[in-house]
């Protein structure tokens, strides 16, 4: 398949909907994605994962794929590598850089190292809460890093099993609700602030980062719920950030694309505190493109079409191979 070919001779393939907890999250990411290239005339299917799924990439490879999968196996590297064990051109980030983002705490480790803020954190994989004595582990980590607290799983998304600590009483629950979702919890240092997230897309000149975009949940946490449900949540875009914050978000945001070793988009979660000072939460290699997704809004906001811009990611894929 050459570079130049025509919209309509070039096969996509979207992977969308996977065996984890955001499985109706990516089929919605996978079907607006799909009507954004069909829109400009690409030969685009979608399917599912499933038994049959390699199989048939081998029988019949698409010219290239666009992996939508959030969650296991769609952003811990492993779909990744198959498709570039088949030599299958993909849309996004490769296996080593999905690697690194899914893992929290290996990722903050890396940040960390770069110089780039991120809050403090310790971690606690679901054996040793159990073999060390939750109750009195969990004191002691309240009393050496202060309340409040976030617990969260260790890789996955959507704001699934994440949880504020505000009173010791609450560790405990917040801890069994983290492993619901993952063998390890990372408990980080409770940051207050505005929510914003800074999307990343590399259109082949470098990553570029877009239009900051503030969220605010209108009621309680910005958890699955707000996340996905319409009217749930406010979000602005561009966020109403003074000039050298909004500039200091989009360069972590790059530092952070960088230092991961991401592909053609991510997104970027961020703390801002009132007093401008901004605090990494962690990176996204598949980020959804639901009618509430973030990213597509920041897309937008930068003047530029969604279809368009996976169009040239599509295109930039095939001329990788």
């Amino acid at each position: 398949m050459k570079e130049g070919a025509a919209a309509a001779d070039i096969r996509v393939l979207i992977l969308a909907g996977g065996m984890s907890y955001e499985h109706e999250v990516s089929l919605k990411s996978g079907r607006r994605a799909a009507d954004a290239l069909q829109r400009l005339g690409f030969a685009c299917y979608t399917r599912d994962l499933d038994g049959e799924l390699l199989p048939a990439l081998q029988e019949f490879p698409p010219d290239v794929v666009l992996p939508l999968v959030h969650g296991q196996p769609g952003e811990d590297g492993s779909l990744q590598a198959v498709l570039e064990l088949l030599g299958l051109p993909i849309v996004g980030t490769g296996s080593t850089g999905a690697r690194r983002a899914w893992n929290k705490i290996a990722a903050k480790d890396l940040l960390r190292t770069a110089g780039i803020p991120t809050p403090d954190w310790t971690s606690m994989p679901r054996q040793a809460f159990s073999d060390f004595g939750a109750r009195k582990l969990l004191d002691r980590i309240a009393a050496k890093m202060g309340l409040p607290l976030v617990v969260k799983p260790n890789s996955g998304g959507s704001g699934l099993g994440v949880h504020a600590v505000h009173k010791e009483d609450d560790f405990p629950s917040a801890m069994m609700g983290c492993f619901s979702y993952s063998d390890t919890a990372l408990i980080e240092s409770f940051v207050e602030g505005r929510d914003i997230a800074v999307g990343v897309i590399d259109l082949g000149d470098g990553p570029v980062a877009l239009p900051p975009v503030e969220i605010a949940p209108l009621h309680g946490d910005y958890d699955y719920a707000a996340r996905y449900n319409p009217g749930a949540t406010r979000w602005t875009v561009p966020a109403a950030l003074s000039e050298p914050v909004a500039a200091r978000t989009a360069e972590l945001a790059l530092e952070v694309h960088r230092t991961l070793g991401l592909g053609d988009m991510s997104r970027v979660d961020l703390i801002v505190d009132d007093a401008g000072g901004i605090q990494v939460l962690e990176a996204n290699v598949a980020p959804g493109t639901t009618e509430t997704s973030l990213l597509p809004m920041a897309i937008e906001a930068a003047g530029l079409d969604f279809g368009e811009v996976l169009a040239t990611m599509v295109r930039q894929a095939l001329a990788r191979t």
